[in-house]
């Protein structure tokens, strides 16, 4: 395909990689919307269904990310999303020929093996496409395919499980995936491509175990990386059983809840995403301790909102205070993860996503979901019912703590992102887009 300008490429490119990550997360909050149904037709328990939604998944997407994440480092990454995107959406039409608990644990676990190479790859991609000054913009509009996932995985899922049951939708969302991945490989460049021998040879990355060595040493990377292990265990379990909430709760419908949870977190989040990309790359641009510290206040608004959501006494009131708590969540997407991509080393950036990616996942995905789960099951004799809410309730807290961290980032951060600075300027790294004339101006950190 040929592009007018590269601008027009660069806006192209986003919008292949917004719609992939969009379709990457469909099936976990699909599988969300119809954890009841599934609890009812194959007879699990929840801490069965905590099992599926967490460690089954997390699993593999965790330690497949690390080798994904190295080779993505120094190969083709147009090949790796495209390779991943088709294995990942088989793996999805599967889990609708399930017929049990064993049988939806190992293809969950196929699932997460192809997802795993979706987000670092991407996030190298766009890095070595748009300068410092525009990563917050363009990281948040790339962010925003994990706001549109809830507008298809709630509203269009929830209406193929209300007609045609969860088997069929699962084979449905499948199918766009597929078609994507050929987009991908058809029309997306690496710019890696054509290089000389001896520059990929100067760009590879270091072993494993100096990636990690320099990344713990950078204090601003190690505070948003527990960052990351906090929010995403408290994150993950409250969002994956919201819809449970609602329907034991509510007693809402999986077509109503489909309705419902699509506007919540699909214009709350496209929202609060691109709020947060704007704003920092409008105000704050090349200046990312005060992007840190706006940071550290909406993840500490979500914590507030999200307590509210489960002390509300009806579901319009409660799913309000969700809507709110989705805006603040999604603001710090944008943000977040382009101070990342400048912090580190360009040799380094997938492979970073992927660490912090791999310890979150087996955290907060792995344990949150199976957390409440098993809180549910807990509290379950002495408030039956109603015992969901309140294994929700008692997680919210911990959102202040990962806000907490995000301060701590945004005080150290200047300092840091002045030592790579010199480091670069000691010896500066190449980056592909600069050496065709379209990276960060020069002296900028790349």
């Amino acid at each position: 395909m040929v592009f007018s300008t590269p601008n027009v490429y660069r806006r192209y490119l986003l919008a292949v990689l917004l719609t992939i990550l969009a379709f990457n997360s469909v099936d976990g909050y699909a599988l969300g919307l119809v954890l009841q149904n599934i609890k009812t037709d194959l007879h699990l328990s929840d801490t069965q269904l905590g099992v599926l939604t967490g460690i089954a998944f997390a699993l593999f997407y965790s330690v497949m990310g690390i080798p994904i994440a190295r080779w993505a480092d120094r190969g083709n990454r147009v090949l790796i999303i495209s390779i991943t995107t088709a294995l990942w959406s088989a793996a999805v039409a599967l889990c609708g020929i399930a017929g049990n608990f064993m049988q939806l644990l190992g293809i969950r676990i196929a699932v997460g093996f192809g997802e795993a190479g979706c987000i670092p790859p991407a996030h190298s991609l766009i890095a070595d496409t748009f300068t410092r000054g525009e990563r917050p913009r363009a990281v948040a509009i790339y962010m925003l395919g994990a706001s549109i996932s809830p507008l298809i995985g709630f509203f269009f899922a929830g209406w193929l499980a209300e007609r045609y049951g969860w088997r069929v939708m699962f084979f449905v969302l499948s199918l766009p995936s597929l078609a994507l991945a050929a987009l991908a490989w058809v029309t997306l460049r690496e710019p890696r491509v054509g290089t000389s021998r001896s520059y990929r040879a100067e760009a590879a990355p270091p072993d494993l175990t100096r990636v990690c060595v320099v990344l713990w040493r950078n204090i601003t990377f190690r505070h948003l990386m527990f960052y990351f292990f906090v929010g995403s265990f408290f994150n993950y379990g409250i969002l994956q059983w919201q819809p449970a909430f609602l329907s034991r709760t509510y007693g809402v419908s999986v077509g109503e809840l489909g309705i419902w949870l699509a506007v919540v977190f699909g214009a709350g989040g496209l929202l609060g995403t691109y709020l947060g990309g704007q704003l920092a790359a409008r105000f704050w641009a090349n200046n990312e301790r005060l992007q840190l510290k706006s940071a550290a206040f909406a993840y500490c608004s979500l914590g507030v909102f999200s307590a509210a959501i489960y002390l509300s006494p009806n579901r319009y009131l409660s799913l309000a205070f969700m809507t709110l708590a989705t805006i603040g969540g999604a603001a710090v997407n944008g943000p977040l993860f382009a101070t990342i991509q400048t912090l580190v080393p360009a040799c380094m950036r997938a492979t970073s996503i992927a660490l912090i990616y791999f310890f979150a996942n087996l955290i907060g995905v792995g344990l949150g979901p199976l957390s409440v789960g098993a809180l549910s099951d807990w509290f379950r004799p002495a408030l039956g019912e109603e015992s969901l809410r309140y294994a929700l309730l008692a997680m919210c807290p911990g959102y202040l703590w990962g806000s907490w961290y995000l301060w701590k980032a945004s005080r150290t951060v200047t300092r840091d992102l002045d030592r790579r600075q010199e480091d670069h300027e000691r010896g500066p790294e190449p980056t592909f887009m600069a050496r065709r004339g379209e990276a960060a101006a020069l002296g900028d950190i790349p």
